[in-house]
């Protein structure tokens, strides 16, 4: 299997992220992606690929122009105001206040920002814009002939919705690979979300659309993050309606379990007859992960990548979630390496 892969994804290394009340080191960090692509070069899985520059056509068909254009200079409006720490928002357009853009990079990163865990340092959009060429990459790669590829993206996209930033999240890596196959002939494309997060974003971008299935395994939005998006009776709105499966699970879940709702949902995607599938990766499911609460194993990955091979669709993998570092490399590539073997 190919993997699309890029070291700019290093100029994202921020300093701080909200956690618990304390300013930390965040678990969104460089190393992430060190340790997949090691892992990745360890077993020989394929050839490693620098992505292609795709420009802002696709990625101004998913996100908001002025989310964009605010997200190129975010970081440079903070400087100039003089502030010293790293770009955190600190207010929020709340329930029954105005939802009108403010003119100081205060207020505007409240404005743009769905939470508060996520800061902006000065290298951030440089690697998200990569991380976002790095998907069409490789959907280009799916579209060419191969039947599954790896877009090692970083940071990751599924938390960012049509014009707002969260969870590490600045640009929406699926969701701008799936506007991609579209673009390029596919009538139907298939989002499966197994990362331990709801896709929130994700929601967001396809919720009225018909074109686009999603499907998403998740922690209980009642007690995990985002919160306020995830349940169940979230099933899409005009035309989307009925495209929008969610599959909220609760605090140690085990593999058996989750299993099953992975099952429904390649039903759900069987039936929807997509040309392509992409699969937003995120191994925080994993048991020992420090910001999760299912209780996958490393061997479940691999079975569960045989899984979504027994589709015998075209797929692209998008990484997004996986905090435990001396794990995420084996955990992610067993996905991959079950993929591989059951489609052979």
């Amino acid at each position: 299997m190919k993997t699309i892969f890029t070291e700019k994804h290093n100029l994202r290394n921020a300093k701080t992220e909200l956690d618990g009340g304390q300013l930390v080191e965040p678990f969104e960090r460089p190393s992430r992606a060190k340790y997949i692509i090691n892992r990745i070069k360890e077993v020989e899985l394929g050839a490693i690929l620098e992505p292609k520059d795709f420009g802002f056509d696709i990625i101004h068909k998913i996100h908001d122009r002025d989310y964009v254009d605010f997200m190129q200079v975010a970081w440079q409006e903070w400087q100039d105001e003089g502030m010293l720490g790293e770009a955190i928002a600190s207010t929020w357009p709340a329930r029954r206040m105005s939802s009108r853009i403010p003119q100081n990079i205060d207020g505007k990163l409240g404005y743009y920002a769905m939470a508060a865990e996520t800061s902006i340092n000065e290298g951030t959009w440089e690697a998200a814009y990569w991380a976002a060429q790095v998907a069409l990459t490789g959907a280009e790669e799916v579209q060419s002939g191969e039947v599954g590829v790896f877009a090692l993206c970083r940071p990751p996209g599924h938390h960012c919705a049509l014009d707002m930033y969260g969870g590490y999240c600045f640009l929406n890596n699926a969701a701008i690979a799936a506007q991609s196959f579209l673009d390029k002939g596919s009538e139907r494309v298939a989002i499966v979300d197994v990362d331990f997060h709801h896709g929130n974003g994700t929601q967001d971008i396809f919720y009225k659309r018909k074109d686009v299935l999603f499907c998403s395994l998740h922690g209980d939005p009642y007690d995990a993050f985002p919160y306020f998006l995830g349940h169940a009776d979230e099933k899409g709105e005009g035309e989307g309606l009925g495209y929008n499966y969610n599959y909220p699970m609760k605090p140690k879940t085990q593999f058996d379990e989750w299993r099953i709702a992975l099952y429904d949902a390649l039903s759900k995607v069987k039936d929807f007859k997509p040309d392509t599938l992409v699969i937003s990766l995120g191994v925080d499911t994993f048991e020992n992960d420090p910001i999760s609460f299912f209780k996958l194993k490393s061997d479940d990955f691999k079975t569960y990548g045989a899984d979504i091979a027994k589709l015998g669709l075209p797929t692209l993998f998008v990484m997004e979630g996986g905090y435990d570092i001396g794990e995420i490399g084996i955990n992610t590539v067993n996905v991959l390496q079950g993929f591989e073997q059951a489609k052979s």
